[in-house]
């Protein structure tokens, strides 16, 4: 059989072709696809470099209904002037067994990740929920509040991180995207009676002790790459109902899940549901007696769900 060259993607076409997707959408049918056993999401691998020279995470992924499976692959690199992250994400014809798409996907993973979490807003928040906290100043923060800020009738979207102070350019991004923003001097201020908090960083160390927080609200984690790192402090597991985006991958790699299992006898059986669950109608929204916590580390079926959109758009010439 020859072999036809696949389709190849570089972050400026991606960002053009990605804003004709509607990404949330594309998020939610994955998660129906894995709820319905449509879809097939391994862990995902860690292969170091010799020489601690860096490593790279590949995500695997199948999507039986498109007919594609597929892999991204992130790598870091060690550099003297600082580490290079990069992420492509290949497409495969699950028909011919032959390349589809080489997709740059760094403006994939900043979309899927804040969809991700804008689905589990959904899913999870109060109806009445009015008051927002964006924890969180990026690129990655700034797509968050572009995917939920339309999902409750928000009366107040608190947004603070230490880097505004002085960043005048990304203050005025933010509050470009959404007259409601309220941009905060203090994470006390930001968080101050909210109902979701969303924390956007790529810290490492906890940032937000949910036991600080006024009332119970929902807590949503992004965190980093970056060994066992965790955004909430690890202990606090325990006093919270917890949520992930698929039981059967995060808690092998959530950093504060792994801690709170060796240090605090936690157990990954307290999970309440994961997103396959809550989009499938499987479990309810929780009552809100106690804190919710949602914590999601990216699939590659998040990826490749984005990629095959692309693909189809760019063969139809959009």
């Amino acid at each position: 059989m020859s072999s036809t060259p696949p389709l190849v993607l570089q972050q400026a076409e991606s960002r053009r072709l990605l804003q004709q997707v509607d990404v949330h959408q594309a998020m939610r049918s994955m998660f129906l696809d894995l709820a319905a056993g449509e879809a097939i999401q391994p862990a995902q691998q860690l292969v170091e470099f010799p020489n601690a020279a860096g490593d790279f995470i590949n995500y695997l992924g199948v999507l039986a209904k498109e007919k594609v499976y597929g892999v991204k692959t992130s790598p870091y690199i060690k550099k003297p002037e600082g580490a290079l992250v990069t992420a492509w994400t290949l497409l495969m014809s699950m028909e011919t067994g032959q390349p589809l798409l080489l997709c740059d996907a760094g403006e994939l993973t900043t979309a899927r990740t804040a969809a991700t979490t804008a689905v589990a807003v959904d899913t999870l928040a109060p109806e009445g929920a009015r008051r927002l906290a964006v924890i969180g100043s990026g690129p990655v923060a700034r797509a968050h509040l572009h995917y939920v800020k339309g999902l409750r009738d928000w009366q107040r979207i608190a947004v603070f991180s230490p880097a505004l102070a002085g960043d005048a350019e990304v203050r005025a991004q933010l509050l470009a995207q959404d007259p409601r923003v309220d941009i905060c001097t203090s994470l006390e201020a930001a968080v101050a009676d909210a109902d979701v908090v969303m924390l956007c960083t790529s810290s490492a160390g906890p940032v937000l002790d949910p036991r600080s927080l006024a009332k119970p609200a929902l807590i949503t984690s992004i965190s980093t790459n970056a060994p066992r790192a965790h955004e909430v402090p690890p202990e606090t597991l325990g006093e919270m109902e917890v949520y992930c985006d698929y039981r059967a991958t995060t808690p092998g790699s959530a950093g504060e899940m792994l801690l709170a299992a060796e240090r605090h006898g936690w157990s990954r059986e307290a999970i309440r549901g994961d997103l396959p669950d809550l989009v499938s109608g499987k479990v309810p929204r929780p009552d809100y007696r106690r804190p919710v916590f949602f914590r999601s580390i990216g699939l590659g079926l998040e990826d490749m769900a984005l990629a095959n959109a692309l693909y189809h758009l760019q063969r139809s010439g959009q």
